[in-house]
């Protein structure tokens, strides 16, 4: 007989659900071992911990979830599905990698992100792999959108590439945001460093990277083709890149993203992603990475 329970055995044996098991785990409320990549659990310790706490885990615990709140990075259609859903989910957009350390701190169910890793040239799972590898959490496509440069009314230059940026003044995002980061790896690749460029105060949010644009205080910015088009702006694309929302997997199946998702299964959603610029849904609802 195996040393060692998995999930479903310590679920039936402490006659719980299984999302349970995961939420007692990614807490440290439970022994358990990922020594071979998924949950174990020592069946003598967890005997041990049984004795020690009760037949049943305490009950407060067991009443314990995270703010129906979504972290991370600035989507637009994100932002407009979450409102128009009538799902309850409350945002707090300040970047793909603030949203990971707030996420990490239980200030929300989940977190949007676009974190690229240069060396195996993978979106997201690299980090979700390094920063919430304990945490019990599902990693779902929202969508895979294009991304460029934005270029102002005022600017003349002819630009068709990341080094034509050189001499202008741009508008960077905080340090925090996956498209800042993102970006100053295109214009390290291309050459271009600090002193190559002027930039403005930074902005939080892709809706307000534009700002200065239309105020003429800079001549650039690395935004979205909709961005864009909603100002009448000109847009270059250079790179397709792709949305990850990470998710807390018992808030998963809490009413509030429940509903979230059956929205986005509705016409409306349909109708609404299909007339937006740069952005394409076919993947929506993979899920690129399990806890489990």
């Amino acid at each position: 007989m195996s040393e060692f329970l998995t999930t479903h055995e310590v679920a039936d044996l402490l006659r719980i659900k299984v999302r349970k098991v995961y939420d007692l785990a990614s807490r440290g409320k439970i022994p358990c071992s990922r020594a071979t990549g998924k949950l174990l659990f020592p069946k003598d310790a967890v005997h041990r911990w049984l004795a020690n706490n009760g037949t049943t885990p305490p009950a407060a615990d067991e009443q314990q979830s995270l703010p129906n709140v979504l972290l991370g990075s600035h989507d637009p259609l994100l932002e407009w599905a979450l409102r128009a859903s009538g799902c309850g989910i409350a945002t707090f957009f300040d970047g793909s990698l603030d949203g990971v350390m707030r996420f990490l701190d239980g200030a929300g169910m989940a977190s949007a992100m676009h974190i690229y890793n240069r060396k195996s040239g993978e979106w997201n799972i690299p980090c979700v792999r390094d920063k919430l590898h304990h945490r019990n959490v599902a990693l779902m496509e929202w969508a895979k959108r294009d991304r460029g440069i934005i270029l102002s009314e005022a600017c003349t230059r002819s630009v068709t590439h990341i080094a034509d940026v050189a001499g202008l003044t741009l508008v960077p995002r905080q340090p925090g945001a996956g498209s800042q980061q993102l970006f100053e790896q295109l214009l390290d690749d291309a050459g271009i460093g600090e002193s190559d460029c002027a930039f403005v105060t930074p902005e939080r949010t892709e809706s307000d990277a534009v700002l200065p644009l239309l105020e003429h205080k800079a001549d650039a910015s690395f935004g979205l083709p909709s961005v864009a088009e909603q100002y009448k702006l000109r847009f270059v694309p250079v790179i397709q890149e792709r949305v990850d929302i990470a998710v807390d997997r018992k808030a998963w199946f809490e009413p509030a993203w429940q509903h979230f998702l059956r929205f986005c299964g509705s016409d409306t959603f349909a109708n609404k992603t299909a007339t937006t610029e740069g952005y394409d849904f076919r993947s929506f609802g993979t899920i690129h990475y399990n806890a489990d």
